[in-house]
């Protein structure tokens, strides 16, 4: 092979960052040695110029009308326009005819619509943007949406979440192509993060904060942010809002989504994972510090949420400058 060919299919009202995290990444491969390069084409309906959601416009360089396989990798990408894409037939029949002729087959964001559409992902699990998940879900009932995981892979099927997560995706591909040298070289030149595990939640307590205009809740929150070591019992919390526990709860149901116990629980593994990622501190501290008590308690903890252990979290996404153990080192603090 002296090439991998890939194409991404672009259409009218696409999101240009789902196009330049997939296109960019994988030229930097080629930049920073990849021993088969990756010849990536931005193909559209009639060859014609992509206006993204965003009001810009992209040229293409393949009519997709034109483009035959054989081909490493087709890649379907997102945006507002997704719903009108995955209703054209011809797209949807360029899609199965390529797909055909393809090592494997991803999708990004909401362009996991266009390959339900086109019934490529029939009896799959499958994951798109957490805010589409329902609804993909309710138009294909024979795909299996999980709106959890960053990514997902079935068979020769790579289906991710939202935008940016296409850079996540392609990391891995990188990765399963080059082995985890070059990607971290990648994720290195894009000064990002070395890719999440695939299956690390879409949203995190830290991004997804409940109103500030709910000063109670938000006090609370803080509280539990700010130091996940402490006594973040219920019990606790509710004596510190001066509220029952029964109240507090109710509180956190309807402002945050979850009891207050399930989200000390999901701060903690995520600050947990902070510390596994930016530091070199040993496992038990990591979880004494965000109050696990002992490794065991965390690595369960993690095996839960994320579906590996912590080690193998610190291996994949370890910052190349965390620091050693010290009296200076970070802590679990959000």
């Amino acid at each position: 092979m002296t090439e991998r060919r890939v194409i991404v299919i672009g259409y009218d009202a696409a999101e240009l960052l789902d196009i330049a995290c997939v296109t960019t990444a994988l030229e930097a491969a080629n930049w920073q040695g990849a021993t088969t390069r990756y010849g990536v084409r931005l193909a559209a309906p009639g060859g014609r110029p992509v206006t993204c959601g965003t009001g810009l416009t992209l040229q293409v360089q393949e009519s997709l009308e034109r483009v035959t396989g054989p081909l490493d990798t087709l890649i379907v990408v997102g945006g507002i326009g997704h719903e009108a894409a995955a209703g054209d037939r011809s797209i949807l029949g360029h899609v199965r005819r390529l797909a055909r002729e393809s090592r494997r087959v991803a999708s990004v964001c909401t362009g996991a619509g266009i390959l339900a559409a086109a019934g490529l992902l029939d009896g799959r699990r499958a994951t798109t943007h957490w805010e589409w998940a329902d609804e993909l879900a309710a138009r294909n009932p024979a795909v299996l949406f999980d709106p959890g995981p960053i990514f997902i892979r079935d068979g020769n099927t790579i289906t991710s979440a939202g935008v940016t997560c296409a850079l996540d995706l392609t990391l891995a591909l990188i990765e399963e192509d080059h082995g985890p040298e070059l990607a971290r070289r990648v994720a290195r030149t894009l000064v990002t993060y070395m890719q999440r595990p695939g299956n690390q939640a879409q949203m995190s307590v830290f991004t997804a904060a409940p109103p500030v205009a709910d000063g109670l809740v938000k006090r609370i929150v803080d509280r539990i942010k700010g130091d996940p070591s402490a006594d973040l019992t219920t019990a606790t919390l509710a004596a510190a809002a001066g509220v029952s526990e029964r109240h507090l709860t109710r509180l956190f149901l309807r402002h945050v989504g979850r009891t207050p116990g399930r989200f000390v629980r999901q701060a903690r593994i995520e600050a947990a994972a902070n510390l596994l990622a930016s530091t070199s501190l040993p496992v038990a501290v990591v979880a004494a510090r965000c109050g696990f008590g002992t490794a065991e308690t965390l690595r369960q903890a993690f095996v839960d949420r994320y579906g590996i252990p912590p080690s193998r979290y610190r291996s994949a996404n370890a910052s190349t400058s965390a620091v050693s153990t010290s009296a200076d080192a970070p802590t679990a603090r959000a």
